[in-house]
């Protein structure tokens, strides 16, 4: 599979900048100074696009604000859809670009890459895991997106996963533990309400 990306327009709003800077220095003790945040599209084809064909991938994938240029010394985390689905922008872009004719497109998908600066940090500034960690939950939607590093670790997203086998939940027999135990084990965040 040929994946290529392609930067896109700002992803977001005054507005939701403010509030989205306003939640992580909640978490980070108010020291993000700054963030940053811009689509960006995978493209997944079958074969290698061509000049033309690029072109076109491009100007479809071309609206919005421009973005802004995100600063050099910033820590950049990309979040993106989770392994193993396709989201429904997906499918729908996926569409457009074969109904223009761009039949080698398997896939388009698109992720936000952020990128946050620190109060008095400058270039090459390390973050701890723990720290990422603690700002990436702010950021994303754990039931449907995941948090990467970078653009080369979203070339997963286009990863085939086996099906899993089809389980079962002995609701009758085990009652709300055994529908708590499959909670727990399917990764399913059922609240407790739900169960």
């Amino acid at each position: 599979m040929n994946i290529s990306h392609f930067p896109g327009a700002a992803a977001l709003s005054e507005f939701r900048q403010q509030r989205l800077l306003a939640a992580l220095n909640l978490v980070d003790d108010d020291n993000v100074s700054d963030i940053h945040g811009r689509w960006v599209h995978f493209v997944a084809c079958a074969e290698a696009l061509t000049g033309g064909e690029q072109e076109r991938v491009a100007a479809l994938l071309t609206y919005g604000e421009p973005a802004a240029a995100a600063p050099a010394d910033g820590v950049t985390l990309l979040v993106i859809p989770r392994f193993g689905t396709v989201s429904p922008w997906a499918s729908k872009a996926t569409d457009i670009a074969h109904n223009c004719g761009l039949a080698k497109v398997h896939r388009i998908e698109r992720g936000v890459e952020y990128t946050l600066t620190l109060r008095g940090a400058g270039a090459g500034t390390t973050w701890s895991a723990a720290r990422r960690a603690a700002l990436a939950a702010v950021m994303h939607d754990r039931m449907i997106e995941t948090v990467v590093a970078d653009r080369d670790a979203a070339r997963r997203l286009f990863d085939e996963l086996p099906p899993r086998p089809l389980r079962t939940v002995d609701l009758l027999g085990g009652g709300r533990a055994a529908l708590a135990r499959a909670n727990t084990e399917g990764g399913f965040a059922l609240a407790d309400d739900e169960m």
